[in-house]
């Protein structure tokens, strides 16, 4: 048998994506959230939990929304 203690070199691991989530994203899963709730895919008891990460979000992008510059309207 024979010893063979050598190591091969690592592949190059490249580094982990960072995470990409835009405002885009967050104003299109309040979107989600408020047609899942309006066609009835929550139960009665899980409406509440739902309901808080809803408004959170809401209050969230509302905030994001007032410290964008007005831009005026194109004419």
């Amino acid at each position: 048998m024979s010893d063979d203690t050598t190591q091969q070199p690592e592949a190059q691991q490249e580094a982990p994506a960072q995470p990409d989530l835009t405002i885009t994203d967050l104003q299109n899963l309040r979107a989600v959230i408020d047609v899942a709730s309006t066609r009835g895919a929550f139960k009665a008891a899980e409406m509440a939990a739902v309901g808080t990460v809803f408004n959170k979000l809401d209050a969230f992008l509302n905030a994001v929304a007032a410290q964008q510059p007005q831009t005026p309207p194109a004419q």
